[in-house]
């Protein structure tokens, strides 16, 4: 059998779209997944140790599974015969362990077939001809969903080349003094992992960080939320994601209790500005927009894609309308899929994206 779809990512966007797919009907020669990494965890992995994550974020539905439900929390009920897991997650308490979501991920690879679709390959051009996508010489595929992952770590031009610098998202280790630059999840956990070994922290940020228990307020993951964001044009839309993708934390004793006590001694103070700290911690994130990723730039030139501010424009279902037709579909997921999802860059965004482009391939075939 020809595949039809192409998957342009290995990463968990990419390997959450691939379960979907899987779980719609497609057998696994019907996909390919182009990426440099067979393991869909391993970025994600190395990102995680670097700042020493142990919980999840996301709550019950963040897993790859196509479907919502069951959850992570009713996995580990049933493993441990205890109700807990779901008693948290009826109060939005329930975040499973990392261990428990790398675990779930390695189950999911052995049983799809993931190894069998997967292709080791850097696409760097993706290119409409008739009926279809060329990608990068890997072949023509009717359906193709680009899940290229983030375009690179960010780092304030001002701390470019100085040689206190790493990024949270990189190994390291803490000296004694440390200047944490940012305010978001990364820069929350770096303060706590700082302290714990007994160093003093300073807190760079220019202004206070959100506190929620998700990455964007909770009522832009249901249906209404979304309607509301997908009523506003492009330019609109991008505004409000610039608005709402400020730095974040979640709230709760684990966090404030630890910087309070070390705030009462002295060992955590916020600036502006860096100082003469021994090492600067950079947790920043990623780098944010289409224009820092290769193909994502080219592509936008070469087919004159519209695009909002930082993002290439998507429709609800985050397909790109230019290119997607009764024919053929060009869908995007992940980071790059916000003007379709804000919450693009979750496992939830990614589920979102992979259903959209899902119903698009069915319509295809039904036509």
């Amino acid at each position: 059998m020809t595949a039809e779809c192409a998957i342009v990512g290995g990463g968990l966007a990419g390997f959450t779209a691939y379960q979907t797919l899987r779980h719609g009907g497609l057998a696994p020669d019907e996909i390919r997944v182009f990426g440099t990494d067979s393991d869909p965890a391993g970025a994600w992995r190395t990102r995680a140790a670097a700042i020493r994550q142990r919980w999840m974020r996301s709550e019950s539905d963040g897993h790859c599974l196509a479907t919502s439900f069951p959850g992570l929390a009713v996995r580990e009920a049933r493993r441990s015969r205890s109700l807990a897991p779901l008693v948290a997650t009826v109060l939005d308490r329930y975040h499973p362990t990392v261990a428990q979501f790398l675990e779930h991920v390695a189950e999911l690879r052995e049983q799809s077939g993931w190894d069998a679709s997967f292709r080791a390959a850097r696409v760097r051009r993706v290119r409409a001809v008739d009926g279809g996508f060329d990608v990068d010489g890997q072949g023509s595929f009717r359906h193709v969903l680009l899940a290229p992952g983030h375009p690179g770590l960010a780092v304030p031009p001002e701390l470019e080349g100085d040689p206190r610098v790493v990024h949270a998202y990189e190994p390291h280790e803490h000296e004694d003094r440390v200047a944490v630059v940012g305010a978001g999840m990364a820069a929350a956990t770096e303060w706590l992992n700082a302290l714990a070994v007994g160093a003093s922290v300073v807190s760079v940020r220019r202004r206070e960080p959100e506190r929620r228990p998700l990455n964007l307020p909770r009522p832009l993951f249901t249906r209404r939320g979304l309607a509301g964001f997908h009523a506003l044009p492009p330019d609109d839309r991008a505004r409000t994601l610039r608005r709402l993708l400020a730095p974040s934390y979640p709230p709760g004793r684990a966090w404030d209790e630890p910087i309070e006590t070390a705030r009462r001694s002295g060992r955590f103070t916020v600036a502006a500005e860096v100082d003469g700290a021994e090492q600067i911690v950079s947790a920043t994130g990623f780098r944010r927009g289409f224009a820092h990723d290769h193909l994502l730039c080219r592509l936008v030139e070469e087919h004159e894609l519209a695009t909002a501010g930082d993002w290439i424009v998507v429709g609800p279902d985050c397909t790109v309308p230019a290119l997607t037709g009764d024919e053929r579909t060009l869908g995007l997921a992940g980071v790059p899929a916000a003007l379709g999802f804000p919450a693009a860059d979750t496992l939830v965004g990614a589920k979102y994206a992979a259903r959209g482009f899902l119903r698009r391939i069915f319509r295809c075939r039904t036509r």
